[in-house]
């Protein structure tokens, strides 16, 4: 129970990133602490104490089977979120070129 506690802490502290701070590279990297803790409440999820995997062999019957389904999940995830990451760093870099800044209260001062 205390490690989804920390899972939830984790998370809490990706969105206080992403809603308080005021430099992008914050917020990005607010962000990226988000995705993580969702994927390792994934992975949390789908644990089992002894758990084996769920390859079969002839005759054997397991009991106490992981999930493989949040496995899959959290690949994809990890996929999507660098996908992301790329993104929201590009931008990042594009808004510096044109403002000279990361801090967004600056930037919605200027115009143009």
């Amino acid at each position: 129970m205390a490690v989804y506690l920390l899972c939830l802490v984790l998370f809490s502290l990706g969105i206080y990133c992403i809603l308080r701070k005021r430099n992008i590279i914050k917020i990005i990297v607010g962000v990226i602490i988000a995705e993580y803790a969702v994927n390792l409440f994934f992975i949390l999820v789908a644990y089992r104490m002894g758990g084996r995997s769920p390859i079969l062999s002839e005759g054997a019957t397991i009991k106490n089977m992981v999930d493989p389904l949040p496995q899959a999940l959290v690949l994809t995830s990890i996929v999507i979120g660098l996908a992301t990451t790329a993104l929201l760093v590009a931008i990042a870099m594009k808004i510096y070129e044109k403002y000279g800044t990361f801090d967004i209260t600056k930037i919605k001062e200027l115009k143009g």
